[in-house]
């Protein structure tokens, strides 16, 4: 019983708490890998709101990226995580760190 009054009293704060931009993704794919390591770090990020069955085709040229967005509270760590991530990607490259 006190265990259902501490999940309550924590998703009324979760839902009375801000949500944050983190990062813009450049593409939907890179916004799903970036969510999907959120998630095994237990950082909740909500993905888009698209029914498209087909979820990966790109935007067109000269649109915006896909918006990363937590709950505020948890922004620095998913800051951290994606920072990790980009490092990882960038030592990946075969051209030093720049990509093309």
């Amino acid at each position: 019983m006190q265990a259902d009054k501490n999940e309550a009293k924590k998703t009324e704060a979760d839902q009375n708490e801000r949500s944050v931009v983190i990062h813009v993704a450049g593409t939907m794919a890179e916004a799903m890998v970036i969510r999907s390591l959120l998630q095994s770090a237990g950082i909740r990020s909500p993905g888009s709101v698209s029914m498209d069955p087909f979820p990966l085709r790109e935007a067109p040229e000269g649109t915006h990226g896909e918006e990363i967005v937590v709950m505020e509270s948890e922004a620095k760590t998913a800051k951290e995580v994606i920072a990790t991530y980009l490092r990882a990607g960038s030592s990946d490259s075969p051209s030093g760190g720049t990509k093309k």
